[in-house]
């Protein structure tokens, strides 16, 4: 790193993704009230509601829309409306 390009609160920092619990430690300027201690250190505590850990695009489980199931029922739903256009 340059010296004297970063913030002074340019420091480490856990981020905690709530929906799974996995905790993650990167260096941050983000400011923070809460801490926790990990292996003997305290470090500054960021909540997250969603991470790479458990966004479902990068876990893989990832749900998959079916087109064609909804073009049938759109289908069976307008098919009066089309006969009357016939």
């Amino acid at each position: 790193m340059k010296s004297g390009i970063h913030p002074e609160s340019y420091r480490p920092v856990a981020f905690r993704d709530m929906s799974n619990g996995e905790t993650f430690i990167t260096r941050s300027t983000v400011s923070t009230r809460e801490t926790v201690d990990i292996d003997g250190v305290t470090y500054p505590l960021v909540k997250l509601e969603i991470s790479s850990s458990s966004h479902p695009f990068y876990t893989g489980k990832q749900k998959l829309v079916d087109s064609a199931g909804r073009v049938d029922k759109f289908m069976n739903r307008y098919a009066k409306h089309m006969e009357k256009r016939k």
